[in-house]
């Protein structure tokens, strides 16, 4: 036995509630070490009667470690618990003092969950794991209202700089609902929509007041109640962790100095405010000079942004926040925004911008999700760049599983690409098979997954500010098969409780082959479906099984696949995809 690979802790993602009765207990052993891993479990007053041994499942893999897991219903809420490590007739115990080569007598040796509470838990709102985001960039989506629009505004549709505007506003949104509506997300993600003098508004000066160019307060309450009705969700972003050279607070502080009474709702190095080699004396966002750091630990600061939290989900009923530079913000302060605003609207969204390992963060008292992009990066590299092969994604999925309890990836915010991000035809160097494949994976995999603007018609760009351009609404100049087909898996989606469901198993993957087979099945496992790709230039030639009085049907064609045999082999053409259904006869 590799003991070095075996690893447990109590609690974070290793042990957790994942509902109000139901316990999560995993422990990670080497790569294929173990032939069987089992639970001891009981509760810690009443051991003698309640102990017994649980075996557990393997769940997730990776090219170092296997990873197992056990669900628990412990009849008094509490749990003390170790484990059965079987190999080659080799028996071993693991308890919170180590290992032993006999069975521990006494549960205080054991692991202990204490008791689960249900205000500990981590809960996301029901209704991501449903949805479908589309994240719009209102500068750049439509143009509907052009008395709004800036002095200095461009014909729509020309090319995109870091300065100039083309007049997007929030009554261009409202015209085009129909085509959300027809593309079938139900949720959309604004970026910044609050009053700045850029055209991306990531440098607040008023954050009670939509941006004028954008419309107004009421337009906003309009459109909202707009996208309720045809049962879309609405969140919005904060930019919390910095404000704008124009909110007044700070223009106070540069007019008064170190005498200001808002010196300190800002981190300030060096007095006076100035620019030395390009670097402020204050904190910025990333040395940004026009984005000042704000001081979320100062009480008056902290009053004010809750305030803001509060008004736009109260007055206007928007459904949740996407949190500008979330990870730059101390915890504490988001520990209270969570509160104000669940205290309103219990099942808002609550979203973070953080672009690495987040647990500290979705631990229940914070974040709903955060951006998902480690996923992003695992499937680009397979799917596009050919950096990984279907072993090695597998192995970095496998990891993602196990980074976060189960219920954090249920609510996952996955997504292929951002107004930060190249858009992601570029990315595939225009070949629209590798995006398919890409956004395959996408929409038929756990979470939440979230479409920017433009992608679905087939829009290019580098990074920024190539990646924000105006949205194409001639539909001669659309990529239609492309809208078509993310129409048509979305629908799948929807309709398919399997293709959004938390089974999601490797059937084939292996060393140097870019093919892929990922099994899909929903909670009772009565809907079953195969996902195949190839993200290879050649066909490959892939096997599946065919149960008795069964059939396999192509899910997006309609295609029936009928073998007379058990088995069936399906052929996949170069960066081809297909994705088929289990029925009965």
């Amino acid at each position: 036995m590799l003991l070095e690979a075996i690893y447990h802790r109590a609690r974070l993602n290793w042990s957790y509630a994942y509902d109000r009765n139901t316990l999560h207990i995993r422990l990670r052993t080497g790569h294929n070490d173990m032939e069987q891993v089992s639970a001891i479990i009981g509760d810690k007053y009443a051991w003698e009667h309640t102990a017994r041994t649980l075996p557990m499942r393997r769940f997730a893999s990776d090219a170092l470690f296997d990873y197992w897991q056990v669900e628990v219903q412990p009849p008094y809420r509490r749990l003390r618990y170790g484990f059965e490590l079987e190999k080659d007739g080799e028996r071993l115990w693991m308890t919170e003092r180590g290992f032993e080569t006999n069975l521990p007598e006494h549960p205080l040796e054991f692991f202990d969950f204490p008791f689960l509470h249900s205000a500990d838990m981590f809960e996301a709102p029901a209704w991501v794991k449903d949805a479908v985001f589309y994240q719009i960039f209102p500068e750049r989506f439509a143009n509907g209202d052009p008395t709004i629009s800036p002095k200095n505004v461009e014909p729509w549709g020309g090319e995109p700089t870091p300065v100039n505007f083309f007049g997007g506003d929030l009554q261009g949104v409202l015209d085009h609902l129909d085509h959300l509506n027809r593309l079938g997300v139900n949720a959309i993600y604004f970026t910044p929509l609050f009053e700045a003098s850029t055209n991306h508004k990531y440098n607040t000066a008023d954050y009670l007041a939509i941006d004028p160019h954008f419309g107004t307060n009421e337009k906003l309450k309009e459109l909202v109640d707009a996208c309720h009705a045809r049962g879309i969700r609405v969140i919005l972003d904060a930019v919390f962790n910095h404000s704008g050279l124009d909110f007044p607070f700070f223009k106070d502080v540069m007019k008064h100095g170190e005498a200001s009474r808002y010196a300190d709702w800002f981190h300030v190095r060096e007095w006076p405010l100035r620019i030395e080699d390009g670097i402020p004396t204050y904190e910025t966002f990333a040395f940004e000079p026009i984005m000042p750091k704000l001081n979320t630990e100062h009480p008056e600061v902290k009053a004010y942004l809750l305030e803001v939290a509060r008004y736009w989900v109260q007055e206007i009923g928007i459904d949740g926040w996407r949190l500008d530079v979330a990870n730059e913000v101390d915890h504490r302060f988001w520990r209270e925004f969570r509160e104000t605003v669940k205290a309103i609207k219990p099942d808002a969204y609550i979203l973070g911008e953080v672009w690495h390992d987040s647990i500290m963060w979705l631990q229940g008292d914070q974040f709903d999700a955060v951006m998902n992009y480690p996923f992003t990066n695992s499937v680009l590299d397979f799917a596009v760049h050919g950096k990984l092969d279907s072993l090695g994604f597998a192995g970095e999925i496998g990891r993602l599983f196990m980074a976060y309890s189960q219920s954090v990836t249920e609510a996952a915010f996955n997504l292929l690409g951002s107004h930060d991000t190249p858009r992601l035809l570029s990315v595939c160097h225009g070949d629209v098979r590798r995006m398919k494949l890409a956004v395959l994976l996408l929409l038929t995999y756990p979470g939440v997954p979230c479409i920017y603007y433009g992608d679905e018609i087939g829009l290019e760009g580098g990074y920024d500010p190539g990646c924000r351009k105006c949205m194409e609404w001639d539909e001669e100049r659309q990529n239609r098969d492309l809208l078509d087909f993310y129409t048509r898996i979305i629908t799948l989606r929807k309709t398919h409780p399997a293709l959004r469901s938390i089974h999601w198993r490797v059937v084939h993957a292996a060393e140097e082959d870019a093919s892929l087979v990922i099994e899909r099945s929903d909670d009772s496992g009565h809907e079953r479906f195969r996902l195949l790709i190839n993200a290879g230039e050649t066909s490959q030639l892939l096997q599946l099984p065919v149960p008795e009085g069964a059939f396999w049907r192509d899910a997006y064609s309609g295609e029936a696949l009928v073998s007379g045999d058990l088995k069936l082999d399906v052929a996949v053409e170069g960066l081809g995809y297909r994705l088929l259904k289990l029925e009965v006869r």
